[in-house]
């Protein structure tokens, strides 16, 4: 026998910065970022893909897009700027995907060449994606416009879209070149978004960082009335914690079946899909960490002190706790269908994560459904 071995690393770099009203003729910070890759003689494009919710609440932003990138040196602004449907019904349209494809052709966007998304999670998933398989990886710049995808998902290296009623079924791992969090775009969400994107800091904080979770429950009243400067300190420490774990725990493209971030996923990925994501992500989530939360008492893993601080935060933020779709008769129900759905996207064992402390997570690979049917039926009875 004989073969040939190859080995190679490839060095992933980029920057989340934090800024206000980005596209303001002042602000340098976007221009900046694209001067520092500018070739002399060479021209890259610009292309743009809008979030239609963030174009109805901020009406200037187009030609304010214009405007500015008509000042910068090499680089050619697409004119058509681009605006699709926000939500999760972006991710679960098959032809706005293949459609998004032809218009990287069309425009003629090569790999030299920027696509900057601009809204919530699901429309910077799609754009990512799309960046990603179109000449094998096109440059993607992500600018978050909600809590949630400011402090989560548009902070990470992960693009998707659903497939076959499955989340995030097909997709890729590819960094951003950069991400722009920009305060001014949380100001004009409604209530639900800004309080929904609070619990993936509440997540972070229970796995990771027993002091950024004291800290929420001190200013939780603050953070339940949309508190500006609170919000701030919550988005950028769980950007910071989570970038930290994608750089620093030795497996950013998940090639394992450890999912440390993915507490209180397995059923929210499930709920949303039960519900055809009338539940938003944070809210799924925060019925995910509950049920988990409890789950962890029950197994005798999580103090019950730790379990009512938990439950107590969750209300005070205003967060829900519970579904009916939850509910579990004689061993099945539609919810427990989502364990396996979480194993084959892990590619591997099942691998839960849970609570042994505030600050602290732990792993188990099996779940028991009596006892995961008894903390159905205290979500919905005691709290």
């Amino acid at each position: 026998m004989s073969y040939i071995q190859q080995s190679f690393k490839v060095q992933f770099e980029y920057k989340v910065f934090f800024t206000e009203k980005i596209f303001d003729p002042t602000n340098t910070c976007f221009a900046g970022f694209l001067g520092s890759l500018a070739d002399e003689g060479t021209r890259r494009k610009l292309l743009f893909i809008v979030d239609d919710g963030v174009t109805k609440h901020h009406e200037q932003l187009q030609s304010q897009i214009t405007a500015y990138c008509s000042a910068l040196d090499n680089f050619e602004l697409v004119e058509d700027i681009i605006v699709i449907p926000g939500g999760e019904a972006a991710k679960n349209d098959l032809q706005l995907f293949y459609w998004l494809v032809n218009e990287v052709d069309q425009h003629a966007i090569d790999r030299h060449s920027f696509i900057v998304g601009i809204g919530g999670g699901s429309v910077l998933d799609l754009v990512g994606y799309v960046a990603a398989v179109s000449h094998r990886g096109v440059k993607h710049v992500r600018i978050p416009t909600t809590v949630l995808s400011q402090n989560d998902s548009g902070v990470g290296v992960k693009n998707g879209i659903n497939y076959h009623g499955k989340k995030n079924f097909l997709g890729t791992f590819a960094p951003p070149a950069a991400v722009f969090n920009d305060a001014q775009f949380l100001t004009t969400l409604d209530e639900r978004d800004w309080r929904s994107g609070m619990i993936e800091a509440v997540k972070v904080a229970l796995i990771k960082d027993a002091a950024f979770f004291e800290w929420m429950e001190t200013y939780a009243h603050l953070l339940a009335e949309a508190d500006a400067q609170s919000m701030q300190y919550l988005i950028y420490r769980c950007a910071e914690l989570h970038m930290a774990h994608i750089g620093g725990a030795g497996d950013p493209f998940e090639s394992g079946s450890s999912r440390p971030l993915d507490f209180g996923h397995w059923s929210a990925h499930k709920l949303e899909q039960l519900t055809d994501f009338e539940l938003r992500h944070g809210e799924a989530v925060s019925i995910g960490i509950a049920l988990d939360s409890v789950y962890s008492w029950l197994l005798g893993m999580l103090d019950e002190k730790s379990l009512h601080r938990i439950i107590h935060l969750l209300k005070t933020l205003r967060l829900p706790l519970y579904h009916p779709l939850l509910e579990i008769e004689d061993g099945e129900s539609a919810i427990v269908a989502g364990l396996e759905e979480f194993r084959e996207h892990l590619g591997g064992r099942l691998t839960i994560s849970l609570l042994r402390a505030i600050g602290k997570g732990e792993e188990v690979h099996t779940m028991d459904l009596e006892l995961l049917c008894k903390a159905v039926n205290m979500l919905r009875e005691k709290w």
